[in-house]
């Protein structure tokens, strides 16, 4: 595992890059200057980029926010989130699982993700009473993001009633703002835990990668992606035998630094040693 102190050697291997958005692009508020000037060189140099989210909305409410930002569509190749995988998945169903959901779905989440529901032939229902399935998109805006004790109420009420669960995004946490908060995967992981039947669509679900080398045009061997979270980027990433570069200032970043602020490399090794994955090279930032 090399410990480089930017990204410019690493792109000067790889023809095509898989890359991580929230906390390697930006933070949910605010773009990364350094991240953003990147893809520019990037661009320049005439690389393909797919980024490749677990925010479960719409490519295009996705984008629109990232306009707002100042990151330019022109900046990046492609883009694949999980929800314009959860809707393609209500569209067209894969398998006999999603075929049987029903009609009637509650709605987990806040309404900035109802895009991913809109123009479908579903009917977004009040209580877990009248629906046939749950979307769980993370907590809604009118409790605590930061609590499991204020979703539990509801995970019980949709286990009572046996609805199926799509989790439209697999991660368990993400720092927003500053701030670190829950995400629709820890709310999936207690609904198991409930006894509720759950179906993920994101990283590291191997499936997710297909469309993305497909829209990316090259060998696996000549990609490279990059991810700030073990558990999802990089162990998506070595799943489907893609090389990966890890960033440490990102979800584990507090847990990696010593007393004096700057990261631990040796802690670095040994976490992803613990969680069972190999980066080929980890950087600071996304930083050329």
């Amino acid at each position: 595992m090399e410990h480089l102190s930017g990204f410019a050697p690493l792109a000067e291997r790889y023809s095509g890059f898989v890359l991580d958005l929230w906390g390697v692009i930006h933070d949910g508020v605010n773009a990364f200057p350094h991240s953003v000037e990147t893809l520019r060189r990037l661009r320049a140099a005439g690389k393909r980029t797919l980024l490749l989210s677990n925010v479960p909305r719409p490519n295009q409410a996705v984008q629109a926010m990232m306009r707002r930002m100042g990151i330019e569509d022109s900046l990046y190749t492609g883009i694949l989130t999980s929800g314009e995988a959860v809707r393609r998945a209500l569209r067209t169903p894969p398998d006999l699982w999603w075929a049987e959901l029903g009609t009637h779905v509650f709605h987990l989440g806040p309404e900035r993700d109802r895009p991913v529901l809109e123009g479908l032939p579903l009917a977004v229902v009040e209580t877990p009473a009248e629906a046939d399935f749950v979307l769980n998109t993370g907590p809604d805006d009118h409790r605590n993001p930061s609590d499991m004790a204020e979703f539990e109420p509801t995970l019980v009420e949709c286990a009572r009633h046996r609805l199926k669960m799509i989790c439209a995004n697999p991660d368990l946490e993400v720092i927003r703002g500053g701030v670190r908060v829950l995400c629709a995967g820890a709310l999936a992981v207690r609904y198991q835990e409930l006894g509720g039947d759950v179906r993920s669509l994101g990283k590291p679900d191997p499936a997710i990668y297909q469309p993305v080398l497909e829209q990316l045009g090259l060998p696996p061997q000549d990609v490279l992606a990059v991810g700030d979270s073990l558990r999802t980027d990089i162990a998506g990433a070595v799943g489907v035998d893609l090389a990966a570069c890890w960033v440490l200032d990102g979800i584990h970043g507090a847990e990696l630094k010593n007393g004096a602020g700057i990261f631990d490399t040796a802690r670095a090794e040994r976490a992803a040693r613990e969680a069972g994955v190999t980066p080929i090279a980890t950087v600071p930032r996304f930083v050329w």
